[in-house]
């Protein structure tokens, strides 16, 4: 949790992100990588950009043979320009908010998700946070299918927030789960979380569907004993959904975070499927952390 990239369109949601990423990375001393994608041009020979308004190493700029294509690359010359200008203020207000935090900015010309792959790979971050917008909002490319898709295809853990959380006070710590052999393959994703905030009580939740989760509790209570967890409490709730249940109770403890593994398998647990840490981060109102863990011989 110190290689932060934050992808940003500069929308409230981007920004309160960026402020969430600041606060994780002077508590962790990691950094910050702004990120901007240059959705919708096709580069003839580099797709990626400085935010000076200008190809990295000498490339040539999208689409700039002649004619219309020339009044498209200056277009394209323009918009990096206004980026830079857009960059250098997020930079300023670092300065302010969390002085000792490095930051740095980049931008990839590619569709959203495949430059946030991209800038991942090539920045080496261990942490993605993506602002998504409360239903109903104005139009932009946080919608939730987008952060959905990163949540899928990141090979890092996800972050996803939602304003207007004043400050990431990590207080109370959630991790749903049915506590099966599973479980314990996706705790080394969880691990990094209680590191960096020992003094944070984690909860470890069950959500009954079926009303009959008297043999879950007694997973959890050698689950807690397994992993050797402190500050800890157990607790379960009957639900329709699993995904609702979570959101219920995260909103009843008034949770700092939700920390979800997933794995695309269809013969793991439910509360393993992608298809509930989707719905969890775009939906429920706390910061959702979601990471891939690997099954034990896979």
């Amino acid at each position: 949790m110190k290689n932060i990239l934050v992808p940003t369109d500069f929308s409230p949601e981007a920004h309160h992100a960026y402020e969430v990423a600041l606060q994780l990375a002077k508590h962790t001393g990691g950094n910050v990588t702004l990120l901007y994608v240059l959705e919708g041009q096709e580069p003839t020979e580099t797709g990626n950009f400085s935010t000076f308004g200008a190809p990295v190493h000498g490339g040539i700029m999208p689409n700039s043979g002649g004619g219309n294509s020339g009044m498209q690359g200056l277009f394209v010359l323009k918009l990096m320009q206004a980026t830079k200008h857009r960059m250098h203020i997020l930079k300023d207000e670092a300065a302010t908010l969390a002085a000792d935090v490095p930051v740095q900015d980049t931008v990839e010309v590619a569709d959203l998700s495949d430059g946030i792959l991209r800038a991942i790979q090539k920045h080496g971050s261990d942490l993605v946070v993506m602002g998504v917008q409360n239903h109903g909002g104005t139009e932009n490319f946080f919608l939730g299918s987008h952060v959905e898709r990163t949540i899928r295809l990141a090979p890092c853990p996800v972050l996803a927030v939602k304003p207007p959380q004043a400050a990431f006070d990590m207080r109370t710590i959630v991790f749903p789960s049915d506590f099966s052999a599973d479980a314990d393959s996706a705790f080394a994703g969880l691990q990094p979380v209680l590191t960096a905030f020992p003094d944070a009580t984690l909860h470890l939740l069950h959500v009954a569907t079926n009303g009959n989760d008297e043999a879950t509790k007694q997973q959890m209570q050698v689950f807690a004993k397994r992993h050797q967890l402190t500050h800890c409490q157990v607790a379960s709730i009957n639900a329709d959904e699993i995904s609702t249940g979570i959101e219920q109770y995260a909103q009843q403890v008034q949770a700092s975070l939700v920390v979800l593994p997933t794995y695309h398998h269809s013969g793991l647990s439910s509360f393993l499927h992608a298809g509930i840490a989707d719905i969890v981060a775009t939906h429920a109102l706390p910061p959702v952390l979601t990471y891939h863990f690997m099954q034990p011989g896979a």
